[in-house]
């Protein structure tokens, strides 16, 4: 690493940082947003749970694309066009009137902006700047800045939406992401940037994709991000509702969002941490086993505002701090230099998963008037990932042939 990234690369951290804050922020507080979208408009919970399923669907299709594009040419210049696709999104999800314009603002839009705005574009030129014995901790200390976002924006966007409305608290939240576009100055990487390490030898696309899909630890983390995403989606756009079907009011809801928030911002940060010193694979089967314990006592203990506030911030603890262990594993066995993008293909099984929850949440409960089943269902999963997870071995791929030739 040249002296210029030394002086830089903790700039690159915050800012990247704060772009995280931003985009996982707002989209953190959606799920505040269901219960007066629906009660103005009229609609069943599927609708609004469609539309964000959506947006992650797409958020996930486009997340290889724009990680290619990130790789190949420079986060900053994704960053600022996911930008200007999220706030336009923000602005015309306020200003919709029918199902069809939430589902192509909230759904299309946004998931786009997302795409080009979030962790797997972040992480990677984070990745680049910095030593591989630094790497684990940059990308932690990173998603910290970005779980800041889902503690201090939820009750602000509560706030807003008390005060303006949910439409005017959405416009207020497309201005607010305008602040992406200056963040994404340091972000700038030029083509041919120096590297931290020695030069990983040229492939083409089919060679880069081809060495991973043939990897089982690849497919293995795809599972298990699969799962992670299946579980966010479902409790950060069902669970203030649950809570209110449950005998508590939208006031706890959103403070057990905030705590998930703040329990995060410590979870992102050991995760990183520990992902330095053990075994990445390891840590995440035991996070998804956590998972399965904590939905499973959750739903057999007699619901209060004790065990709700508890969740929230032991969930938070588990909530994103996979999200620098995946990423660093593949950092581990595939490098850095494609990183962006074959995080956007274990990110479109994240947000495969995320649709899915998304979806299935407000569907079961329109059919069977509970959401039981998708507990029970998220308890498997977690269970399933745990177990995938666990035989993974982080060992660089040889490329020692390919370098010869």
């Amino acid at each position: 690493m040249n002296t210029q990234t030394i002086k830089n690369y903790k700039y690159i951290i915050f800012c990247g940082g704060v772009i995280l804050t931003l985009s996982l922020g707002i989209r953190h507080s959606f799920g505040m947003f269901m219960m007066p979208m629906i009660s103005d408009f009229h609609w069943g919970r599927e609708v609004f749970g469609f539309g964000i399923a959506l947006q992650n669907l797409m958020w996930g299709l486009a997340q290889p694309i724009t990680g290619r594009i990130a790789d190949k040419y420079g986060a900053g210049k994704v960053i600022l066009a996911g930008g200007a696709l999220y706030a336009i999104g923000l602005l015309l999800m306020a200003l919709t009137t029918s199902t069809t314009e939430f589902t192509i603002s909230a759904g299309l839009l946004i998931g786009l902006g997302l795409s080009g705005t979030t962790f797997p574009i972040v992480f990677g030129v984070v990745s680049r700047s910095v030593s591989p014995e630094k790497r684990s901790m940059a990308m932690g200390v990173c998603m910290s800045l970005g779980s800041l976002g889902q503690f201090v924006l939820l009750p602000g966007s509560v706030g807003l939406i008390d005060g303006l409305g949910w439409s005017g608290a959405l416009i207020a939240m497309a201005f607010l992401s305008l602040l992406i576009f200056p963040l994404a100055v340091p972000l700038m990487e030029k083509k041919n940037a120096t590297e931290t390490k020695a030069p990983e030898p040229e492939m083409k696309l089919k060679e880069i994709l081809s060495e991973a899909f043939y990897s089982k630890a690849f497919w293995m983390l795809c599972g298990g991000f699969f799962v992670c995403g299946f579980h966010i989606v479902f409790i950060a756009v069902h669970l203030p509702i649950y809570l209110v079907d449950s005998g508590l009011t939208a006031l706890d809801g959103s403070i057990v969002l905030g705590l998930i928030g703040l329990g995060n911002i410590l979870g992102s940060y050991y995760a990183g941490l520990w992902g330095g010193k053990y075994p990445k694979a390891k840590l995440l089967s035991a996070l998804y086993f956590g998972r399965a314990l904590l939905f499973l006592l959750f739903i057999m203990l007699p619901m209060s505002q004790i065990t709700a506030y508890v969740f929230g911030f032991i969930m938070g603890f588990l909530w994103l701090s996979t999200v620098p262990l995946t990423n660093g594993a593949i950092a581990t066995i595939f490098g850095v230099k494609n990183l962006s993008m074959l995080g956007g293909f274990v990110f479109l099984a994240h947000q495969v998963g995320a649709f899915l929850g998304g979806w299935l949440g407000g569907k079961m409960y329109d059919l069977v008037g509970s959401y039981d089943s998708v507990w029970i269902i998220s308890i498997g999963l977690g269970i399933m990932a745990a177990l995938i997870n666990l035989p993974i071995k982080e060992v660089p791929i040889d490329r020692t042939a390919h370098a010869t030739a």
